[in-house]
């Protein structure tokens, strides 16, 4: 018998001004999942602005980084191999001769990336893993600060600015004032920021991820999770005034950020708020994607660019954890039908959520009874999932809490219940209540739920056995129908009869 073929892994090497990253995915798809992921900080651009040349402490640094990582893709047996180059290379004028150096160290040939370039594999990056982006990708490096235009799935023409941490503190001679005049300047001339009004500004980088790490953590913000993390313009720029003017030293949970990065807050904040004054935007979110996401979407073909990454990944997982890979899919099918019997308005994000959870409300069956909860609920929250936003990850935490431990599970999930409106809460226990009658209807295994359809019909919640499988019927199954019914205003029946 023949072993069944294993993903075909991939890796993304980034030798980005400030950092040289290595991440390996376990294959091409559309919510490509990392199994390694470690950088070096090297400042590879520190000085070039004021010499024109990288670094030698930075090249050792990122040469030994390069031949470390190609140990690495050995080690996992990665053949597929993408390296890229960016502003540091790209503007100094030993570029050339430490790429050389580096193709050798790294066993590649290294595409070195435009401006441009650079700014549209950002957006196609967000545009992957950011349901339906509509605003201004801003992708902040050491080097340099690319923008560019996302809506309707595609993306307009990027530009780049001199305004990387690394650059903008050696062109201002590390004077905070020097740097918003040249932040100022830079960015009033940047075109794409004149049609953010009103629009969300997308923060890429990882200067930006540390600022809002921090504003989360002086939030005692509930979730740990950076990607979609959403703040409201007023607040962002609150925030970035802040870091502007104290030493990052003082700033509290400051031992959450690198002792690399801390250098290049307030250098990352500058900019934030010079683009916030500038153009505006309605609020900023957060994109933990990026170039290396954006490389990996361009690969792939248009039909599996039109898959929603939410629900691939919620597939994967489903196959790898349930008890029985299937019955997810059993589930969308039996709520659709609920759903639609019940006349309950549903927007087609609350649907694409509703999916998802029904992929995911087995996940924890392994854990003991009395912890699936919070185990269904650490999976959730934390998982890789992209294409959702933090209130949608609160809502699949808090629907697969209510089909473990009934409506009254909530209890010590209140943080999350605080991310929820009250619409999406109601959802959350009417999921979590049909999936309780679903369980005990089938054991969580596929083929049952297609013949015993669960309906709304004349102000009755109607759940329907066909005479084959009357032996399910039992008062503790009845009993969470009842449960469901009441949720709803209706009474409850079921009922043993022929499937039409």
């Amino acid at each position: 018998m023949s072993e069944p073929l294993r993903p075909r892994p991939l890796a993304i090497v980034d030798i980005g001004s400030n950092s040289v990253r290595l991440v390996a995915y376990e294959r091409l798809s559309r919510a490509p999942t990392p199994i390694f992921n470690e950088k070096a900080m090297c400042a590879l651009g520190k000085g070039v602005v004021t010499t024109g040349r990288l670094a030698e402490e930075g090249v050792d640094k990122a040469l030994k980084a390069l031949r470390r990582f190609r140990a690495l893709c050995e080690t996992m047996a990665v053949d597929d191999i993408t390296v890229v180059a960016t502003a540091a290379a790209r503007d100094a004028a030993n570029g050339p001769a430490f790429l050389a150096s580096a193709q050798t160290a790294i066993g590649r040939e290294i595409s070195l990336l435009t401006g441009k370039r650079e700014a549209e594999l950002s957006a196609l990056g967000v545009i992957s893993a950011i349901h339906a982006p509509e605003g201004v990708v801003g992708d902040l490096g050491g080097g340099s600060l690319e923008l560019i235009d996302v809506g309707g799935g595609s993306c307009g023409k990027g530009v780049t600015l001199p305004l990387g941490g690394l650059a903008l503190m050696d062109a201002s001679k590390r004077s905070t004032r020097e740097a918003s005049r040249i932040a100022r300047k830079a960015i009033a001339e940047a075109r794409p920021l004149s049609a953010l009004r009103g629009r969300t500004f997308y923060a890429v980088g990882g200067t930006w991820r540390a600022l809002a790490r921090l504003h989360m953590r002086q939030r005692n913000y509930p979730l740990d999770v950076m990607h979609n993390y959403r703040i409201q313009t007023s607040e962002a720029a609150e925030f970035a005034a802040l870091v502007e003017r104290i030493d990052s030293e003082a700033i509290a949970d400051i031992a959450t950020v690198s002792a690399a990065r801390r250098p290049l807050l307030a250098y990352g904040a500058i900019v934030l708020d010079e683009i916030i004054r500038r153009a505006k935007p309605r609020e900023i979110i957060v994109s933990a994607a990026g170039v290396r996401e954006g490389l990996i979407y361009e690969r792939l073909s248009d039909a599996e660019r039109a898959a929603d990454p939410l629900l691939v990944a919620a597939r994967e997982v489903d196959a790898l954890m349930s008890r029985a890979p299937g019955y997810g899919e059993d589930l969308i099918g039996w709520t659709d039908g609920f759903m639609a019997s019940s006349e309950i308005d549903e927007s087609f994000e609350e649907k694409r959520l509703r999916h998802t959870a029904c992929l995911l409300s087995d996940v924890a069956w392994r854990a003991h009874p009395d912890y699936r909860a919070q185990q269904a609920t650490n999976i959730v929250t934390h998982g890789a999932f992209v294409g959702v936003d933090h209130p949608g990850r609160a809502f699949l935490a808090l629907a697969v809490v209510f089909r473990h431990q009934g409506l009254d599970g909530e209890h010590g999930f209140s943080a999350l219940r605080g991310l929820l409106t009250t619409r999406l809460l109601i959802r959350a226990r009417v999921l979590g209540a049909a999936m309780r009658v679903a369980y005990l209807l089938s054991a969580s295994m596929p083929g049952v739920l297609p013949l015993t359809p669960m309906r709304v019909q004349r102000n009755r919640l109607v759940l329907t056995l066909p005479p084959d499988r009357a032996a399910l019927a039992s008062e503790r199954l009845y009993g969470r129908v009842r449960a469901l019914g009441r949720l709803l205003g209706l009474e409850a029946a079921l009922e043993i009869a022929a499937i039409e």
